[in-house]
């Protein structure tokens, strides 16, 4: 069987890893006060030694109102800085794998309750609940309450809380940081005429509706230290007509290449209840085979991608250089085990789980 592409290093900006698996950001919704709990400590280990390339924190909201839920990881302040140390220092202590973070601001979509309770819009005036905001004052379900439009001190704001949860990251030792420019929180809102009805020099035109996200993109890259990646997260389409598409993301994407952004995790949807998505295993993989067309830069492919053959073709046709995997690792947290030993490859575990290796497959471990 020929070499497996999928477990070959890559280098994304200064960091090398070993293998072409993310562990794509997974929200939790078991934070206190924005501050990460023992249940992040147990999620995120266990995935530590899940054989994969490099683990993506959950989105990690840079103010209060930019989370999701009220039991949603922030990094915005010492206390909520402390707590994450807490738990990234618990990780290490028994993994080397790269750690990442993805850093983001729910715009219009935060203030909302937990999934399992519902997820609806919990109103300004209500427990747990707080004032969103957006480019413009357009809901996102015509019931919910309309966000405040954002005024230039707002968004300077924004921007300036984006660098300094990058400089808590820096400060952390996380490894990257991937900007969530996806899914139809704040920064997508920005880029897409649905949800963007803005007449200053931040709506209207392509190269307009880019211009906020690109300037939080440049204030983290600022932020960071220059050798290690600062990525991006998009939704190249919104699955609606009219909307954001993937011509608009690869135009996005190159100005993202031009200003030193390291990779382009690519996904779809998120920003209009109206949007009808082809669900299906590599539903989004032409997507990210098209922003690679475009640029020259590592390009990773996510959704529905289940299976090590299939994963193995998407980067071995070069349709993307990663894969990410998110439900398929909650369900399977070995996954990257079992594909290794699909595709005869090997993966990197702990000295107390080599024991476990199967007696038929005496090259699957390596000694992490």
């Amino acid at each position: 069987m020929p070499k497996s592409k999928l477990f070959e290093p890559i280098t994304i900006g200064g960091l090398t890893v070993n293998n072409r698996i993310v562990i794509a950001p997974m929200c939790q919704y078991s934070a206190e006060a924005g501050q990460m709990t023992d249940w992040h400590l147990m999620h995120l280990g266990h995935l530590s030694h899940s054989g994969a390339g490099i683990l993506t924190i959950e989105a990690t909201a840079v103010a209060p109102e930019g989370r999701i839920t009220y039991a949603d990881v922030g990094l915005w302040n010492d206390a909520t800085e402390a707590a994450m140390r807490r738990v990234l220092e618990g990780v290490r202590r028994w993994s080397p794998m790269p750690i990442a973070i993805q850093l983001a601001h729910a715009g219009r979509k935060a203030s909302t309750d937990l999934p399992w309770q519902g997820g609806a819009q919990i109103a300004s005036d209500h427990t747990n609940g707080w004032q969103t905001v957006a480019p413009s004052p357009v809901p996102f379900e015509p019931h919910e309450n309309p966000p405040t439009e954002l005024d230039r001190a707002g968004m300077d704001r924004i921007r300036d809380a984006f660098a300094e949860a990058a400089r808590r990251s820096a400060r952390l030792g996380i490894d990257a940081i991937q900007i969530h420019a996806a899914h139809g929180y704040l920064l997508h809102s920005f880029l897409s005429p649905l949800s963007n009805r803005r007449t200053d020099e931040y709506g209207g035109s392509l190269e307009n509706r880019m211009r906020f996200p690109l300037e939080v993109f440049d204030a983290v890259r600022a932020a960071y230290p220059s050798e290690r990646p600062v990525t991006v997260r998009v939704s190249a389409t919104d699955w609606v007509e009219g909307g954001w598409d993937t011509e608009q993301t690869i135009a996005f994407a190159k100005a993202l290449e031009a200003r030193g952004c390291a990779a382009i995790h690519v996904s779809s949807g998120g920003l209009d209840a109206g949007q009808k998505i082809p669900v299906g295993p590599n539903y989004q993989v032409p997507l990210a085979r098209a922003v690679k067309q475009a640029v020259g830069i590592p390009v990773v492919a996510v959704g529905l991608i289940t299976e090590p053959e299939q994963a193995e073709a998407i980067v071995a046709t070069g349709d993307a250089d990663m894969i990410g995997v998110a439900r398929t690792i909650t369900y399977d947290a070995r996954w990257p085990w079992h594909a290794a030993a699909a595709l005869q490859a090997s993966v990197t575990v702990p000295p107390q789980y080599l024991r476990s290796q199967p007696s038929n497959l005496k090259e699957l471990f390596r000694k992490g």
